[in-house]
């Protein structure tokens, strides 16, 4: 039997990525599918006149947004070892995504009982990530 010459091919395993990166992946993952799925709501409730053709295209941003929660919370819960920090990181991208996008797309400010809890829950969000 003749052979060409030529190496086998090597198989590698996947390492997994450093330590501060096994921390970030989970956290914008579930940033962006909060901020996806949040953007449809507003839209939609926006473009209520146009019920049919914003429910269908908001439907399909709101299918990212739920593949992009669901791969957050996997890489959360194996990276970061804590279910409730994982909740926690989707409430706070809750907290912080809300507000920002109604701004941008209703160009209004949040009253100061509004703004009150915002800020209170931008803290608790911190204090569950950075107190043990």
């Amino acid at each position: 039997m003749k052979t060409s010459g030529r190496k086998p091919l090597e198989v590698r395993a996947l390492h997994p990525p450093p330590e501060i990166m096994q921390k970030i992946i989970p956290i914008i993952l579930i940033f962006l599918g909060e901020g996806l799925a949040i953007y449809s709501e507003i839209v939609a409730a926006k473009n209520i006149n146009t019920f049919a053709a914003t429910f269908w295209k908001m439907s399909g941003v709101m299918t990212l947004a739920g593949l992009l929660l669901i791969a957050g919370y996997m890489f959360g819960l194996k990276y970061l070892n804590n279910i409730w920090i994982v909740g926690v990181v989707s409430i706070g991208g809750i907290i912080i995504m809300e507000p920002v996008i109604t701004y941008l797309l209703f160009q209004e400010f949040p009253s100061r009982g509004a703004l009150i809890g915002l800020v209170l829950g931008i803290l608790g969000l911190l204090s569950a990530l950075f107190i043990k």
